[in-house]
């Protein structure tokens, strides 16, 4: 009897042991997810601050960008459209599915900015059919600077070579087009109208998942939980012992 009380004990003092584990684990995960809320939110500051700042000019091709630092600037750039080297890039929209529509801006310097120009749907994807905004005369454009997306889309990967594209992947685009000197990003347009109402820019969605509080305080409850059965379990062998 003496023994088996012994050993209830012992595996009770184990598994307390193993428990207390837990909660230095839980402890640990919930404070990196604390860590990550507040990384979080200064990262939507920053970026609203950018999306309502005055625009400036946009960095020269050879200028290199980040995420971090250069995501959702507005910015501004002057140059001709190469229309004749327009990509089309699958795209679903409040307005239904249809394709940005992603021009070449030829700028002074003679570096490429592509532009992501806004959204046609499917029956106005041939550039006949919007020549009211094929610009031939030089234009200013104004947008959010996007870092590029390379590859391809969720599940769709980008097909060059037939010339379908399901993300705006710069690099890729730029080769297929034979451009040279091109910026490592692209600009989003902003709201200001085209002739005859296509693309439609402005179309960008600025969002963030932020889901860290709520991932916070499911590990500090599961170390709390770890924390009571490490009570109950010491509790217990007191009991037996």
């Amino acid at each position: 009897m003496i023994e088996a009380r012994h050993t209830t004990a012992k595996r009770h003092t184990a598994f307390a042991a193993i428990m207390a584990g837990l909660v230095l684990v839980f402890l640990g995960l919930g404070t990196w997810q604390v860590q990550r809320l507040f990384w979080k939110l200064d990262l939507i500051a920053r970026v609203d601050s950018r999306i309502h700042a005055e625009p400036v000019p946009a960095p020269p091709p050879s200028t290199n960008v980040s995420t971090a630092n250069d995501e959702y600037k507005r910015v501004t750039a002057t140059g001709r459209l190469l229309n004749d080297k327009e990509a089309l890039v699958q795209a679903v929209t409040e307005l239904g599915p249809g394709f940005w529509v992603v021009t070449p801006l030829q700028t002074a310097d003679q570096g490429i900015i592509l532009i992501n120009r806004g959204f046609v749907p499917k029956e106005k994807r041939d550039p006949a059919v919007r020549k009211e905004a094929q610009y031939t005369d030089p234009v200013t454009i104004t947008g959010l600077l996007r870092i590029s997306e390379p590859k391809g889309g969720f599940l769709r990967t980008n097909d060059p070579s037939a010339d379908r594209w399901y993300s705006r992947d710069v690099e890729a685009i730029a080769k297929a087009r034979s451009l040279t000197n091109v910026a490592p990003y692209f600009i989003d347009t902003d709201a200001t109208p085209n002739p005859g109402g296509f693309p439609v820019g402005g179309m960008t969605i600025v969002k963030f998942r932020n889901s860290h509080l709520v991932y916070a305080l499911t590990w500090y409850s599961l170390a709390a939980m770890s924390a009571g059965a490490v009570y109950f379990l010491l509790k217990r062998k007191k009991m037996v012992s």
